[in-house]
């Protein structure tokens, strides 16, 4: 295997080297090392724990040949200076002398190797006249010596929990796993090979760089736990708060949620109950963070600060054109982590796409929330997989999300296909309290149930057609009939039937307004090229970033932003926002006169039906009230 040179990482906190060269580690180790570690792994293991706690001096061993008496000196010094700054777990767990040997020997490219408990390091990196040389020898030793504990006995690398929280994420069905998509603000690239350079590469930033734990808290706690503290880092200061983007209302607008994990008193699993379309028959996953309104003490009352409640939910990012079957079961669209408002999520679908939604109560710890909060900005900021209608939807998303969150459910399991299924798991695992809906109308007062807006239409739709005789059997076969079959009907009703009949024609618009969009997304996008075409592009373009927020930031940085990068973030986005939600409407008034000219005639006559809808109420409700018609 091999590993990536090292980046700028010290710890006066330098900024991270953009571009890495990679450091290469001996493929034919790992097949020399299997049938020694078969013979002797359990007698290593119990040497290691009669092993006294040496410092690391005793175990790294400078070879000086081919060195000038300068060299040595300053490769002397190299191990010296890692020595102090390895943590006693990392140190306990190398063998009891580690060769370190310096060669010109290593192809351009590579900094280093790793064999059989030795290890080879440029010898060019020990001329400090070349820029980086001092950091880039440090973080190569780092790394090697990684390796080299990881090889010996600990086999750290191998570890399920190291797998789930270094991104190579487990496929449904126990199939394996597949592989690592956390593409973005990534300090190395390099990392990205195999959960083996993973963890060294990380494990350099861990010894050395002072904002890793800030930068990457659910990686630096695994580390914690298993090499100890970096003795020559200052304790990290990191901000309470975790950075995620959010959608706002306004279509196009976005801005930087700060959110604070101790104000999050519950996590539900948010389902959306299937419906007739192919693909939403078995119903949505996605997750409800209960954030209590600020100044308010965690406890049931957040349950009532909807306003303040976020959802996490897994969708194919559609960019371009209205979504297709096939693209959709060969990964034909980006999976990205949508961070929207709890109120814009519930309209979606029970007022448009006429669903009910059922938010179940998970039962974590405040340290599980924790460390799922945690895990969620790390997917926010870094994961760009692919969406498969199949084996990768949002239930498979929202399963590894909470495997790699919550190690309790990594262990247990949720390898689920659908929605459902991943539900029941939830439920047999005793995780998820469907206790809640027991009471359907309690339910829906403490918003553990949404229900879908069919109800109440057909509610609407029953008021009316009792006084009017509609022509339609139900509220579905009123919305199918053309707006100007509707209209005749909507000025002869009283007060009461007249405003049903208004929610009724708005829930018309706003699905008209849907199936417009897509057609004008398809037709423009085929088109050639113009002013309404670019425009398009564009904000769909920006929609790609909001949902991709890892791209924004193109120089330095790598895991959560911090600091000075989440205010230029923050800028940025309002900047951004208050230039789409205009533009947006802008071009929605323009592209309406390209639609199909039956579909742009039944936007029309919609927007006929309800300004002729108001006029007739206002008059309704301008007239006094008769004796007659009190009861």
């Amino acid at each position: 295997m091999t590993s990536a040179s090292p980046a700028s990482v010290e710890p006066s906190h330098a900024r991270l080297d953009a571009q890495r060269t990679r450091i290469a580690t001996a493929a034919e180790h790992g097949s020399a090392l299997q049938g020694h570690r078969g013979r002797c792994g359990w007698i290593a293991a119990l040497a290691w724990l009669l092993i006294p706690s040496a410092h690391a001096a005793d175990r790294l061993q400078l070879d000086p040949s081919g060195l000038d008496p300068a060299q040595q000196q300053l490769a002397s010094q190299t191990l010296a200076d890692v020595q102090s700054l390895l943590p006693e777990g990392l140190r306990r767990a190398l063998p009891a002398q580690v060769q370190v040997h310096w060669s010109d020997g290593l192809p351009a490219d590579v900094h280093g190797r790793a064999f059989a408990g030795r290890i080879t390091l440029r010898r060019d990196l020990l001329d400090d006249d070349v820029p980086g040389a001092r950091r880039a020898r440090r973080s190569a030793l780092v790394h090697e010596l990684t390796h080299v504990a990881d090889r010996t006995w600990a086999n750290w690398s191998r570890s399920a929990r190291w797998r789930d929280l270094a991104g190579w994420q487990r496929k449904p069905w126990h199939l394996g796993r597949g592989g690592n998509d956390f593409h973005d603000r990534s300090p190395d690239a390099y990392e990205l090979k195999d959960p083996a350079e993973y963890l060294a590469v990380n494990a350099e930033h861990f010894v050395l760089d002072g904002e890793f734990a800030c930068r990457r808290p659910a990686l630096a706690q695994w580390y914690q736990a298993h090499f100890g503290t970096p003795p020559s880092l200052p304790q990290p200061q990191c901000a309470t708060t975790l950075p995620l983007l959010q959608a706002d209302s306004e279509e196009g607008a976005a801005s930087l949620l700060q959110l604070d994990p101790a104000r999050v008193y519950a996590v539900d699993y948010l389902f959306a109950e299937g419906s007739a379309q192919p693909m939403s028959r078995w119903g949505h996953s996605m997750l409800r963070l209960v954030i209590c309104k600020p100044g308010r003490a965690p406890g049931p009352d957040c349950r009532l600060d909807l306003e303040y409640h976020r959802v996490l939910s897994f969708r194919a990012f559609v960019g371009d054109v209205q979504i297709s079957n096939w693209r959709g079961l060969t990964g034909g669209y980006p999976s990205r982590l949508f961070v929207l408002p709890l109120q814009q999520v519930v309209d979606e679908y029970t007022k448009v796409e006429l669903r009910g939604l059922q938010s179940l109560p998970l039962q974590l710890d405040r340290g599980e929330i924790a460390s799922l909060l945690e895990r969620t900005a790390q997917v926010h900021w870094s994961y760009d997989g692919r969406y498969f209608f199949v084996s990768n939807n949002c239930a498979v998303e929202t399963a590894k999300l909470l495997q790699a969150g919550v190690p309790r459910l990594g262990e247990a399991g949720l390898a689920q296909l659908s929605p459902r299924g991943l539900k029941r798991r939830l439920v047999r695992l005793d995780v998820l309290d469907e206790g809640v809906l027991t009471d359907r109308d309690a339910a829906q007062a403490q918003g553990y149930y949404f229900a879908s807006a069919r109800d109440h239409y057909q509610q609407l739709f029953g008021v009316a057609a009792a006084q009017l005789a509609l022509p339609a059997r139900d509220v579905r076969g009123w919305l199918k009939l053309p707006a100007r079959q509707r209209a005749p009907w909507l000025l002869k009703g009283d007060l009461r039937a007249s405003a049903g009949l208004l929610l009724l024609e708005q829930a018309a618009q706003r699905r008209a307004e849907l199936r417009a969009r897509d057609v004008l997304k398809r037709q423009l996008l085929a088109a050639p090229d113009s002013a309404e075409t670019r425009s398009l592009r564009g904000l769909l373009e920006q929609s790609g970033q909001w949902l991709r927020p890892g791209t924004l930031l193109q120089d330095g940085g790598y895991g959560l932003p911090l600091g000075d990068e989440q205010v230029l973030l923050s800028e940025a986005v309002a900047t951004a926002s208050a230039q789409a939600v205009p533009a947006w409407q802008a071009l929605r008034v323009r592209l309406r006169q390209q639609l199909p000219v039956k579909q742009r005639d039944e936007m029309d006559a919609i927007d006929t039906n309800l300004a002729a809808l108001g006029a007739h109420l206002r008059t309704q409700a301008a007239r006094p009230v008769t004796g007659a018609a009190v009861r």
